[in-house]
């Protein structure tokens, strides 16, 4: 498996992926959120293109999961919100959603970024370095989120970063 920044050509492919990847929570007959998300984010100021990467079979350039990282704020501090991170089903559980992890949080700290935030999993996330968020004063936007909101410090992390977390917009419009 190869892990690499998303391509020009591999629109049309991530969305059918998150499509495959999130189906069986969809409503029954609806497209799940997460396949119109990720075009959503494309096209908005938070969209940071070296933060979205694809999983790639070895030898059948099949994309088989991705993952992406936009602008997000705590307070007025820039920080990321991880998602939506979606691995076709025939894939899921060989590790593919571990690589990309390993991935975007190792090139959002290369890029120098303080803190990677995701509503998530609580079995998990944790594995990645992910604790709940309230413990760093990252407020989430609906409290109802609790535990499931959780935050992944980096190396350029600071602890004057507290406050209310905002997404980038398609998120917010959900």
């Amino acid at each position: 498996m190869l892990i690499r920044r998303e391509g020009p050509a591999d629109a049309d492919l991530i969305r059918s992926l998150h499509t495959a990847a999130f189906a069986k929570f969809a409503e029954p007959g609806r497209v799940p959120v997460e396949a119109g998300l990720v075009d959503e984010l494309r096209a908005d100021p938070g969209w940071i293109p070296a933060l979205s990467l694809v999983a790639v079979e070895h030898g059948s350039e099949q994309i088989v999961g991705h993952v992406v990282c936009t602008r997000a704020t705590v307070g007025s501090a820039p920080v990321l919100g991880l998602g939506p991170l979606g691995v076709l089903p025939e894939y899921q559980k060989r590790g593919v959603g571990a690589a990309l992890m390993y991935a975007v949080l190792g090139a959002a700290d290369a890029l120098d970024e303080t803190v990677v935030v995701l509503l998530g999993h609580t079995d998990y996330y944790p594995r990645f370095g992910f604790r709940p968020a309230g413990g760093y004063g990252i407020v989430a936007p609906d409290p109802r989120w609790g535990e499931h909101f959780q935050a992944r410090t980096l190396s350029a992390y600071h602890p004057g970063i507290r406050g209310q977390f905002t997404y980038a917009e398609p998120f917010r419009s959900l």
